[in-house]
């Protein structure tokens, strides 16, 4: 679940990714860092490629004061090559998780030296936070006014030292536009893909998926990974029905359906597949539906009424309505947005009218 809905309603703001030069990232690098957190830009970023080979993005690591060694939360340190300047240099600055972040964590506070780093930021940079990463956008003031995501442990402690965000602990990011946060480890991929896939379009982020050996694009929220004891490995799964539904999204699938491709009962199939995704059936059928349209919408030029068939919804009215509701936007307008993103086009960033990234 991710709140990208801004991100299609408010791409009809052309910024310019030249071909001549990738899109810049800037990873900050804090003391105490997760080193599996600080690698995800690397790898994620770093494998988004051009048609041509071209790498799509820069990524550059740098450390809050000076270059040299800084210290993980694991038995290890890493040598750091850039110091904060580089953070002048961003077109995106990331800022991964920290289990040191001392009055940044504690009060809701910047260290000296982190202010004097972030105030390197140009405007118009983007921001991105990674679990408690967003801890530093906050203590800024940068998520004042708007929605954010952390990890679910963190979430209760984060609104209370910051009560003028919007937190959600439901989602595993959100897309704000120009501040993007998302929740704890592994939903960093799941962002970073995102931004890819809002960069150059889903053939890409695909693509970086693919050789990740990642899904690109998970279903449901942090509250599938909250206090739920794991299944019994003898308890049968629902994943046959997905998959078999997946394979059919062109044509009418009922509920009852998808109960026999696991041999159970409505009721059971119901509950276990709540369980096991967070949600209903019916929910991540429309969701998976939806995600079929975007990809048709994005990298064919099929006529609406062909996509929404081929997606299973029937009617393009029926599309309509399911796209507005889950993106805030039309098919015509979606497709217009975001076909403008592929690679070779000039690529476009939501632009919600307020300073900074």
């Amino acid at each position: 679940m991710a709140r990208d809905a801004r991100d299609a309603r408010d791409a009809q703001t052309p910024r310019a990714v030249p071909r001549h030069r990738p899109h810049r990232v800037v990873v900050l690098a804090l003391p105490g860092l997760i080193p599996f957190e600080l690698g995800i830009p690397q790898r994620i970023f770093g494998l988004a490629r051009h048609p041509a080979r071209e790498r799509l993005y820069e990524v550059v690591t740098c450390a809050v004061d000076a270059p040299g060694p800084v210290r993980t939360d694991a038995d290890f340190s890493i040598l750091v090559e850039h110091g904060p300047e580089a953070l002048a240099t961003a077109d995106t600055v990331v800022v991964p998780a920290s289990y040191a972040l001392g009055p940044v964590y504690e009060q809701g506070v910047l260290t000296p030296e982190l202010a004097a780093a972030l105030a390197r930021i140009r405007p118009g940079t983007r921001l991105v936070s990674i679990c408690t990463g967003g801890y530093v956008l906050a203590a800024a003031g940068l998520l004042d006014g708007r929605p954010a995501t952390t990890h679910w442990s963190s979430a209760a402690h984060f609104q209370r030292l910051f009560p003028r965000v919007g937190v959600d602990a439901d989602v595993l990011f959100i897309d704000d536009g120009d501040v993007l946060t998302s929740a704890g480890v592994a939903a960093g991929i799941d962002l970073c893909l995102h931004i890819v896939r809002r960069d150059h379009g889903s053939a890409v982020a695909n693509e970086v998926a693919r050789r990740t050996v990642v899904p690109p694009h998970r279903d449901g929220g942090q509250a599938q990974y909250i206090r739920r004891p794991v299944p019994e490995p003898r308890l049968a799964t629902t994943t046959a029905a997905r998959t078999w539904a997946l394979a059919r999204l062109h044509q009418p699938i009922q509920l009852r359906d998808m109960a026999e491709q696991e041999s159970m009962s409505v009721r059971t199939f119901t509950r276990r597949f709540r369980e096991e995704s967070g949600i209903s059936p019916g929910q991540w059928l429309v969701r998976q539906r939806v995600e079929r349209a975007r990809q048709l919408l994005e990298s064919t030029d099929l006529p609406v009424d062909r996509v929404a068939r081929d997606a299973g919804f029937g009617t393009a009215q029926s599309m309509r309505q399911h796209l507005q509701t889950a993106l805030g936007v039309p098919p015509t307008a979606y497709r217009r947005a975001f076909r403008a993103r592929t690679p070779g086009r000039t690529a476009h960033t939501p632009d919600p009218g307020r300073s900074g990234a």
